[in-house]
């Protein structure tokens, strides 16, 4: 399929920057990158033929002729997809990588692949026909899952029954006629929010998702780390206890076991039968079963069997931080994924687990706060994904 993107190193470094930064003088645009002036006019010039790139106006003035701003061109579009907590989100971004527009569904990823995937390709054309586009520059997908990121498809996933080694990418990109890069929730939201969160101003720090599958994402010395193969990150399969609950993986006592939704689910619908809260039992009679936004919700509202709970999978996750902050001295820890009203509680706890055992080190400094990027990070992460892709030279 025919590609546009750079053709040169100094190309790709100038997309990124305006990606990264925003519309910027030509002659600012020359000192960062350290180029000669009429080598820079000429890959400025190049990027504008191909439509990558486009002038927006006159820069302020320093004094002399006045510079014009270049900013990304208005046809570069990115579709970013994430599945998880049960909902399937399709966004379409600007080369900035700021959401455009969205379409939001339940999903039933039990289904299995095919619909799923079907329905992503469905929602992305419909975003993009909406914006006038002949095609996406590029589509970006995040997964509760590990995934083989060169083969772009999910292992051996316990959140996703039924989709071990389908072709995610390749079934998309063959719909759609555009690069596809997947990878790990936990992976794209760490970079959403190095993108446009909390993350920004840090070269290295660790990114705890919660929900349905628990993972990690780590930025290290400014970049996505990744590991040997694409595996790095994934807490959720730790071992806390042998003789702990059952997981989705097949082990016991994993991390997710005790702080991924599913168990937070089972412990409330255990404590609302035992009779030790009326909200969680007058919610299981009214619906027949619980949600994670009902522990929430009964959490929010001081229900004490509740919040012990969340408090219990906190601590638990706390513990697991203690080590992870301890070999990867992070300058932030930030923690997403956390349903509506859990945060406050879930964040109390595990600072005081963190800051208690941790060496004074590597937490001196450190915070531990709660993403502000909501599930935007994973559409903005999704993008960056694709977009890192196609703005480099092949």
């Amino acid at each position: 399929m025919a590609m546009v993107g750079p053709e040169t190193e100094d190309q790709a470094r100038l997309l990124r920057l305006l990606r990264d930064d925003g519309p910027r003088s030509r002659v600012e645009l020359v000192d960062v990158l350290g180029l000669p002036r009429a080598r820079f006019a000429a890959e400025a010039d190049r990027l504008t033929e191909l439509g990558l790139v486009e002038t927006a106006g006159p820069a302020a003035s320093r004094g002399g002729r006045r510079s014009s701003l270049l900013r990304i061109g208005a046809q570069v579009r990115f579709g970013a997809v994430a599945l998880g907590a049960g909902r399937l989100r399709v966004a379409l971004t600007d080369g900035e990588l700021n959401p455009l527009a969205r379409l939001d569904e339940p999903v039933d990823v039990r289904l299995g692949p095919e619909p799923v995937v079907g329905r992503a390709v469905e929602l992305l054309g419909k975003l993009r026909a909406e914006a006038g586009l002949a095609r996406l520059t590029g589509v970006g997908v995040a997964l509760p899952a590990p995934v083989a990121v060169r083969d772009g498809f999910p292992v051996s996933p316990p959140a996703l029954p039924g989709w071990h080694r389908f072709p995610v990418r390749d079934t998309l990109a063959a719909e759609l006629g555009c690069p596809v890069h997947v990878d790990n929730d936990a992976n794209a939201m760490a970079l959403g929010e190095r993108h446009a969160g909390t993350g920004r101003p840090f070269d290295d720090f660790l990114y705890v998702k919660l929900g349905d599958a628990v993972g990690c994402g780590l930025v290290l010395g400014g970049s996505l780390y990744r590991g040997a193969a694409s595996g790095a990150g994934d807490i959720g399969h730790l071992q806390l206890t042998e003789d702990g609950p059952l997981c989705g993986c097949g082990n016991t006592g994993c991390v997710e076991a005790y702080c991924g939704d599913a168990a937070l689910v089972r412990e409330a619908a255990t404590a609302a039968r035992a009779g030790h809260s009326t909200a969680l039992a007058d919610r299981l009679a009214a619906a027949g079963a619980l949600t994670v936004a009902d522990v929430a919700t009964a959490a929010a509202e001081g229900d004490p069997a509740a919040q012990t709970l969340v408090r219990d999978a906190a601590r638990r996750l706390g513990q697991v931080l203690v080590n992870l902050v301890s070999f990867v001295n992070p300058a932030i820890v930030i923690i997403g994924g956390a349903a509506p009203g859990i945060g406050p509680v879930l964040l109390a706890e595990i600072r005081g687990v963190v800051y208690r055992r941790s060496t004074p080190l590597a937490t001196g400094s450190m915070p531990i706060v709660l993403s502000d990027l909501d599930d935007q990070a994973a559409l903005i992460g999704a993008a960056r994904l694709t977009s890192d892709q196609v703005f480099t030279t092949r």
